[in-house]
Order: C-alpha cells, then structure tokens, then sequence
C-alpha cells in the first residue's frame, strides 16, 4: 500500500458524486472496477498504468502546468482542473506518483498563438463547397449500402480490405471511406454493433433531408465531437495550425490530427489552401451553423426525371434526396455526377416489393416524378414483376413451429427442392410445399438472395415487409456518467468515520504480504507510547504478529493498541 494514496483517498472521500463522475469519466474508470472503497481507488489511479493512459489526454497547457508544478512551481490557471483529474493535491502540489510519470518529458509552449485563418478567396470558397456536397453525397452512398449490408470492421475499427474493393468497383473514393464513416458515427448516423458498422435510425430522416441540411448535421457533430485539446473556450476550435501540439504527450496525437484536418477539409470547413470559408466562422466561434453562403455555391436539386425506353432515368441535375432515396430502391443507380443515371432491372423492380411498394404506388410515384411519362417497356417490367412477386410465400406451421414455403406454381417448388445453394435450409418436401426446421426470416432472405419472388406471410395471411438490417434502437437518453452511479455508491458503503483505522489496517495487511520492517508506535494501558521496529510476519483475528529487532522475540500486538505505523526503508 503505497502512503502517497492516503491524502488522495481523504480527498475522494470529501468529494461530491457530481466530481467523482466526472473524475473517473476523464480517467476512463470502468463502471465495474473491483474498488471496495476509496482507499483502493486512490491506488488505482495513481497506478502508473492508470497515470500512463492518463496524461496523453492532457492539453498542452496541462502538460505544461503539471510538469512546472512537478519540478517545484505552481500550476496556474490549469490547477483547478489537474486537481479534478487527481493529478495534483488541493494545495497544487503533484502526488509522489505523478512526479515519477513526467520525469523526463517535456512540453514546450508555443512560442506564438497561430492567428485565425484568412478568409477564403472566391475561388477556394467555389472548391471548399464542391468538397463538402461531394463527401455529403458519399457518405449518403455509404449509408444506404450499409442498411442493405452493414460492413464488416477490422480490429482498429476501419472498414476492411474486401468491402472497399466492392466500393471502389462501385465507384467510391476508397481513401476516404474510413473518414467518412468516423463522421458518421460522430454525427449519430452509424453505430458499431458485433464488429459491423450499421446504420441508425436517425440516418434515415438524414438520408431524406436536403444536401445544406446534411451538412449541417455532420459538420456541427465534427465539432462538437473535437478533443479537448483542440477546442476553443467558446466551444469552437483554434487555429488548425495549432492542432499538431495540441496533446504533446499522446505518441499518436500526430496521426489524428492529421485526419483531423482531413475532415474538416472533406466538409469543406477548411479549404484547400489553408484558408477559411464563410460558413465555417460560426461554428469556429462555437455558434450555430450559418450555411446561407455555402447553399449558393452548391448545385440546385431537381425534383424530376427524363423515364427512356431503355429502361433508364436521367436526373438533369442532383435530386432531391427524398426522391432519390426513394427512386433508388426501385431502380440501381448508374452515375452520380450533376445528372445521374438510374437503370430498372427485374430484381431493382422486385426489391421495390419486398421493401413494401406495390404495382400502383410504383406507377403513381413514377408519373409524378417524370416528365416523359411512363414508356411502355417500363410500365411492362413493373406489372410482369408484380405479377410474379409473392409466388413464393413464406410462413410458419402454427401447428408444427416449422417453416413452411408454398407456391401456386409447382415448378418453383421442385426447382428449390433441388436448388444446391438452397441446401444449408435442409428443405422436407410436405404435401405440396417445402418446410424446414430455419427460422422464416433466414428462409425468406435465402430464396430472395436466390432470386425466388419470396414473400413473407403472417398468421393472418397478410404479407409482411421485413428490413434484412433494421437499424438499432436508439440508445437510451441517458448520460454515460450515470452508468458510474453503482460504482460510487459502492465506495460510499465502505466510507465508515474511523478512516484512521481502516487505512492501518490496510497498511498493516500490505506490510505484511510484503514482509516489510514497521517502526510501530504502540499505546500503553497507563496511557504512555512505546516505539518498536518489527519485521511483520502475520497479521489475523485482529493482531499483528512481528519479530521485534531489538529484543530478537516474536511480538503480537493488537491492532487496536498500534497508532501509527511506519515502513522503514530497507
């Protein structure tokens, strides 16, 4: 047990609960940490493992307040905040542990405060805002392919190799894929789940919303989503070329500044020349966004289609992204430039169904849309597709719980009797329909993916629309430091008046383990002291048991008699 705990652990036990959550939030405290009471926080946190994952996150003036305050001066304005992250003692002076944790780093100031970026010429301005439309139509391409199939992450959280061979055959930057997606989750509109990044529920009123809107939402969750170290005191940031010191001591502060910088230059809130466009000013300032000057520069959406005969859509411009959201589960897109191309295929068409359109919203929505009609070709592929969806029905034998698969057509049943890839379903041919042991949904998907016009039937025997990745519920409104609300009341539980005698007792126990040598103070029965030095050896029952030195004889003294106690240095 080390004694420079015990002032930290007096200290804990004074604080408020509203000051140890944020406390063991900053020193990143798992809410179920084995601590029984402060005493074993307070060595926790001057562990040097906990204090080596601790100081990376100090701002430069932090580490520079706590290395001044280590080698005998004061901290200054940063000494509120170092004592609140128990790095310094309320009276400034840094705990024995910490002193040992920056011995030997520096954190040299810098010798002038980078000014705020000029403004940005009309023409760097023209390139920010063409940036900012092109990465928001990207991640809008990320996002609807991540709701039809979440991607699979790496270890570090990047999206891996496989998937962006598959965007870039689709046409998407693959170097910005992984910066796209961290702003996405920043902003709400992706989560991790199982080693998959998925689209949440809030994505899809994103997905919907005008291009300006979108950008707003991602740009004032970069912000907000900034390190410490980079955020300006009215809630904005500094400079960007203060950033790379920003957090000295972080080895891979570096690394994430830099991506740091390419965000902020993928939302057009720093533009290619260093420079700063109008828009960025308010949220620099910690403000609102203001996004007037950044919607006159962007491309007017379209709220109308040219059908062709090819069974293709040419929009003259970018579409509105309700439009095209929906347009998109109809048909695939080709291009996307500033006039996109779509194309209507059998299975565009049939996803449509599954997703719940039918025959009659397809042609209504379409004939709004168009501003060529409805060609022939395409009025015929959407009824002969109508026609032939819910062939297939799937459901469940409310008698047996098996899944059953039907069909008016029986040559659809003896082709998915024999289908190879159909096999891992271990379909039983059953009085004219296939049943199997699968869950329904896995059924349905499987015959989709197989190409079979499946549908799902309830008990009723209406059709059911299913979303193969719904998004996940929301979390829970609540504030993560509620989750440390346990822990602390644990640690309150064990805060008894006598905190003298339970910390000796603790000091005793770790002498003991560690076979120390304790000069002891012991009271007397007349009311007088007496000084030992005992080699500890035991301690139970209430009594230490130790090898006197002066005398060469085994002691054993009751704890309750013993005062003070004192490891004498070897």
């Amino acid at each position: 047990m080390s004694t420079h705990a015990r002032p930290l652990a007096d200290w804990l036990a004074a604080a408020s609960d509203d000051e140890l959550r944020r406390l063991f939030r900053a020193r990143r405290v798992r809410p179920d940490a084995a601590w029984q009471d402060f005493f074993d926080a307070a060595e926790s946190l001057l562990d040097p493992a906990s204090l080596a994952k601790t100081l990376p996150t100090l701002t430069a003036a932090e580490a520079a307040s706590l290395l001044h305050a280590a080698q005998g001066g004061g901290a200054g304005a940063q000494r509120e905040q170092l004592t609140a992250l128990a790095l310094l003692r309320p009276d400034g002076t840094p705990y024995p542990p910490v002193i040992t944790a920056v011995a030997g780093r520096s954190a040299e100031a810098l010798t002038s405060t980078p000014s705020v970026a000029s403004r940005s010429s009309e023409s760097a301005a023209a390139h920010a805002a063409e940036r900012a439309f092109t990465t928001v139509s990207v991640l809008a391409d990320l996002l609807l392919i991540a709701r039809e199939s979440p991607f699979a992450l790496l270890t570090g959280g990047t999206v891996n190799a496989g998937e962006k061979r598959q965007l870039a055959e689709a046409g998407i930057p693959t170097e910005i894929v992984d910066a796209l997606m961290s702003v996405a989750v920043e902003a709400g509109l992706a989560v991790v789940t199982d080693r998959q990044l998925r689209t949440s529920q809030s994505a899809e009123e994103w997905l919907r919303s005008p291009a300006v809107a979108r950008w707003s939402v991602l740009a004032t969750a970069y912000r907000d989503a900034l390190p410490r170290g980079v955020r300006s005191p009215s809630g904005g940031w500094i400079p960007p070329e203060a950033w790379i010191g920003a957090h000295p001591w972080d080895p891979a502060w570096p690394e994430r500044s830099r991506m740091l910088h390419d965000a902020a230059r993928l939302l057009g809130l720093i533009a290619e020349d260093g420079t700063e466009p109008e828009w960025a000013i308010g949220l620099r300032d910690g403000g609102a966004t203001d996004a007037s000057a950044l919607a006159r520069l962007l491309p007017a959406e379209v709220d109308r289609i040219f059908l062709q005969n090819d069974l293709t859509a040419i929009a003259p411009g970018p579409l509105e992204p309700a439009l095209d959201v929906r347009l998109r589960t109809i048909a695939a897109r080709e291009s996307a430039a500033q006039a996109s191309s779509y194309r209507f295929t059998a299975e565009s068409v049939a996803h449509a169904f599954a997703a719940g359109e039918t025959e009659a919203s397809i042609l209504e929505f379409l004939g709004g849309l168009s501003l060529t009609g409805i060609p022939q070709p395409l009025a015929y592929l959407i009824s002969q597709t109508a026609q032939r969806h819910g062939l297939v029905r799937v459901s469940t034998d409310e008698e047996t719980g098996r899944t059953r698969i039907e069909s008016v057509d029986s040559h659809l049943i003896d082709a998915m009797a024999v289908d190879q890839s159909l096999r891992p379903l271990a379909l039983t041919a059953h009085v004219g329909s296939l049943t199997t042991r699968v869950s329904r949904e896995t059924v349905y998907w499987a015959l989709t993916d197989a190409r079979y016009p499946a549908t799902l039937v309830g008990a009723d025997g209406a059709l059911l629309v299913r979303e193969r990745h719904p998004a996940p519920p929301a979390a829970p409104s609540q504030d993560d430091a509620s989750e440390l609300t346990p822990l602390i009341e644990r640690l309150r539980s064990h805060q008894g008046p006598d905190a003298d005698a339970a910390w000796l007792d603790r000091e005793l126990e770790a002498a003991v383990r560690a076979k120390s040598v304790l000069q002891v103070t012991v009271g007397m029965p007349d009311g007088s002291t007496r000084e030992l030095l005992l080699e500890a050896t035991g301690m139970g029952g209430g009594r230490l048991r130790g090898r006197d030195r002066a005398a060469d004889v085994e002691r054993t003294l009751p704890v309750s008699s013993i005062l003070a106690a004192t490891i004498v240095a070897p």
